[in-house]
């Protein structure tokens, strides 16, 4: 596994790990306040994560374009849109 997979894969995993405590926290009642501050955190965490793996693809259509530079644009279509799309 590549370095930047592997950072990718950390992060997802610490965002499990937050996922479980948000759970463990609502079946123990804690606070509603609490609770939309952790699940604010694993958002900005997910959109991190979104935005290396957004980055990593562009870089590639870029660095090692395609031959066919229509396939190239429509890949930098679809992620500018998905970018939008949020």
């Amino acid at each position: 596994m590549e370095a930047g997979n592997k950072k990718i894969m950390n992060r997802l995993r610490r965002a499990e790990g937050q996922l479980r405590g948000i759970q463990k926290m609502m079946e123990e009642e804690q606070d509603c306040l609490d609770v939309i501050t952790q699940l604010s955190a694993v958002r900005s965490g997910i959109d991190r994560v979104m935005g290396i793996i957004m980055a990593e693809n562009l870089k590639n259509c870029f660095v090692d374009p395609e031959k066919d530079p229509e396939e190239q644009a429509k890949k930098v279509e679809q992620a500018i849109n998905m970018i939008i799309k949020k």
